[in-house]
């Protein structure tokens, strides 16, 4: 790790905790960097990471609480925790409404998490986000989750017709090869990691 990435540690051991704290020790921005490291490592070592994001929220530094709370939904998702991961971006959303200076992808992360977990009770919720994400729209990766979210509710909802348009929509999204813009071209791209949905969506797009 180099020494100016002493933040971004993607393995965790008392060895590397020791030598995280004393460097926040001597550091100026402390809650920045707690935040930073309990992101890298939300999915890979949740535990950790909700630990340090205890350590920010106590610094009471409200700057970045929206991303905090995302963060904190990642590594509840990580643990399997649905309902704790649901309620940390609804927290991100409510901090959003009342800074939105700064914007997370929690209007995107939690009807996506919806669709995927079928949580019928909020499917309306899920909805309500989608309309006011889509204006904000700009990667393939978005486009995709935006429109696979709503043909997964609408499957739900039986609504086919509508279900199998968004799922064609969808599908677009994650086989583009291009950002679609020129000095990023790989920014934003689907890519591979979501095959189990996009099968089934190209399914639904067939149907």
């Amino acid at each position: 790790m180099n020494s100016k990435d002493w933040f971004r540690n993607t393995d965790w051991n008392a060895e590397i905790e020791k030598a995280f704290f004393e460097k926040l020790r001597r550091a100026r921005d402390k809650s920045q960097y707690i935040r930073i490291q309990a992101s890298t490592l939300a999915s890979s070592n949740p535990e950790v990471a909700l630990k340090l994001l205890e350590h920010y929220f106590a610094l009471g530094d409200k700057f970045d609480y929206a991303q905090a709370y995302v963060d904190q939904a990642t590594a509840y998702l990580a643990m399997g925790e649905l309902e704790k991961a649901i309620d940390a971006y609804e927290a991100a959303l409510t901090r959003e409404a009342e800074f939105p200076n700064l914007q997370t992808q929690a209007n995107m992360d939690l009807p996506f998490l919806i669709a995927l977990h079928e949580i019928e009770k909020l499917y309306d919720r899920a909805l309500q986000l989608l309309d006011i994400a889509e204006s904000k729209l700009m990667f393939p990766l978005d486009h995709f989750r935006w429109h696979a979210s709503k043909a997964l509710i609408n499957t739900a909802r039986g609504r086919n017709v509508d279900a199998m348009l968004s799922a064609c929509e969808a599908v677009v999204g994650a086989e583009k090869s291009h950002s679609g813009f020129p000095y990023h071209p790989t920014v934003g791209l689907v890519g591979g990691q979501y095959e189990e949905i996009h099968a089934k969506l190209k399914g639904l797009c067939h149907a």
